[in-house]
């Protein structure tokens, strides 16, 4: 039935909130844009801050005003964990030497807790569209960093390896191999995900683009971001064939997982009678160097780490261990944490590595249309979490995304 506008009013126009909707949609477009070109830029740490930094801090700021961030009481719980864990934090600074140092290490810390809350609250708002955004934009970064990486390994124009590998290792867009590589984790996953659900025409450059980052973490010959991916790409196998809507879709995750598996053999035994790429990977695959080895190789570095957790229960400060006591990182970020934030601070960051794992494992079971990418994020993040015992992770920019 129409409505009737009293007498006084009915010769004037109806108001309309076309243009401010409008207005409203371009700016969520463009906010939209920023997220995806921040998530993309993580592919390039040169130098810190890098790109991904300024434009967090830009999204920190940009998501809230955009009404693009829905916080939960959980995200709530979590930030309440986060500040304590930078309080036992600056604790440490405290009694440090270099109190600047240790100061910044933890505010570093404490903007990629808040950057991965208001991340939260961005998918939160919308799962599945958000999520693929930016598992989207992170895909598209990593083949660009892994291409940088291959034609670095290779030389394929002068000064290419100068600037995209180190000590024979490709490292892409980023300053070490061995952050390189794990990098690649994710996507690698993302896009055999793709590569499985969708119809064959449309998942052969998913495909293509899981060879190729495979290809580039392979060359970067890091132990741990190989390791990391085994146990992703084992949770996710698992997780996805406990949770598949049908026994074809059970018995094509077999299938890709026995194909890929026999792939990577073949590929392994091919690169291997390459002779750079077999003596790297002999020498990588051993772990009686001399780096390894020794009181001043990375086990002895961890053997002085254990001690002086134990005879400083408020921890020594950021920065402290390889300014006084070795020449190197403790190369394990549980160690690291205890000497960085004390014996509080790092049974509390164990424990949001642990509970997050579980917590996404509780609702990958419980079910939601957003779970295949939970199963993604559930799984790279334990990956991460089993590879911190070899290096350390916690100021890594995809660790926090996860």
């Amino acid at each position: 039935m129409a409505r009737t506008l009293p007498a006084p009013y009915a010769d004037r126009p109806r108001p309309t909130r076309t243009v401010p909707v409008q207005r409203q949609s371009d700016f969520h477009s463009l906010v939209l844009g920023i997220v995806w070109l921040t998530i993309a830029s993580g592919a390039v740490v040169m130098t810190e801050p890098a790109p991904f930094d300024a434009l967090m801090l830009g999204l920190i700021v940009l998501l809230p005003i955009a009404g693009l961030v829905v916080v939960t009481p959980a995200m709530m719980m979590l930030l309440a964990v986060f500040l304590i864990l930078a309080a036992t934090g600056l604790g440490g600074a405290v009694i440090s030497l270099d109190m600047t140092k240790s100061v910044t290490h933890t505010l570093i810390t404490l903007y990629l807790s808040v950057a991965a809350i208001i991340i939260a609250g961005f998918i939160h708002k919308s799962p599945l569209r958000h999520a693929r955004l930016i598992l989207d934009a992170y895909l598209v970064s990593a083949v660009l960093c892994a291409g940088l990486g291959i034609v670095g390994y290779f030389d394929l124009f002068p000064g290419a390896a100068d600037l995209f590998t180190s000590f024979g290792r490709a490292r892409g867009a980023f300053k070490d191999p061995n952050v390189f590589g794990p990098y690649l984790v994710p996507p690698i996953v993302y896009g055999i995900h793709l590569w499985l659900t969708r119809p064959l025409h449309r998942g052969l450059w998913p495909l293509a683009a899981v060879v190729l980052l495979a290809f580039a973490l392979f060359l970067g010959f890091s132990r741990g971001s190989w390791f990391n991916l085994a146990v992703a790409l084992a949770a996710f196998a698992y997780m996805s064939f406990l949770t598949a809507a049908s026994n074809w879709a059970r018995f094509k995750l077999t299938a890709a997982v026995v194909a890929g598996a026999g792939l990577i053999a073949v590929g392994t035994l091919v690169l291997m009678h390459v002779d750079g790429i077999a003596k790297i990977a002999e020498q990588r695959l051993t772990l009686d160097q001399s780096y390894d080895q020794g009181p001043e190789g990375r086990f002895g570095g961890q053997a002085k780490a254990i001690r002086l957790i134990g005879e400083h229960p408020l921890g020594i400060g950021a920065g402290e261990f390889t300014q006084r006591h070795h020449h190197e990182e403790v190369h394990n970020v549980y160690l690291s944490m205890m000497l960085n934030n004390g014996w509080a601070g790092g049974i509390l960051y164990a424990l949001i590595v642990l509970v997050s794992v579980l917590f996404g494992l509780r609702q990958v079971m419980r079910g939601s249309p957003a779970r295949p990418y939970l199963i993604i994020a559930v799984s790279c993040l334990a990956g991460v979490a089993v590879e911190g015992f070899v290096i350390d992770t916690d100021h890594w920019r995809s660790f926090f995304l996860l």
